[in-house]
């Protein structure tokens, strides 16, 4: 489900992800669909961990590379999540291909 709130975002932030909505910041975004694949990417994401799981890996991935890099902007841009979202979010076919747990190869990356 796809959900529109204008004033839920911070600065360039136009999308997220929160089980099992899609959350947009403006209504025209529904019709991106490399922006609306990647945050599917993220709600397979979500499921695979069992929701609570995954934001408590997001959350420490963040803070871990956020004390390692800085910068809290490069330390999301290089989260594992993120990193398998935004390499694979152009193939639209991505989420039915894709294999449990594929975030974990980006760790490293």
């Amino acid at each position: 489900m796809i959900l529109v709130f204008r004033h839920f975002f911070y600065k360039n932030y136009v999308g997220l992800s929160l089980w099992p909505f899609i959350i947009l910041k403006h209504d025209e975004l529904k019709e991106d669909i490399v922006l609306i694949n990647h945050e599917k990417i993220h709600l397979k994401q979500q499921q695979e961990l069992l929701i609570v799981f995954f934001y408590f890996l997001y959350i420490s991935e963040w803070l871990i590379r956020t004390a390692v890099y800085f910068d809290s902007y490069k330390a999301y841009q290089n989260i594992s999540f993120e990193r398998e979202a935004y390499s694979n979010e152009k193939n639209l076919n991505y989420t039915n291909e894709r294999k449990a747990f594929s975030f974990i190869k980006y760790l490293t990356k």
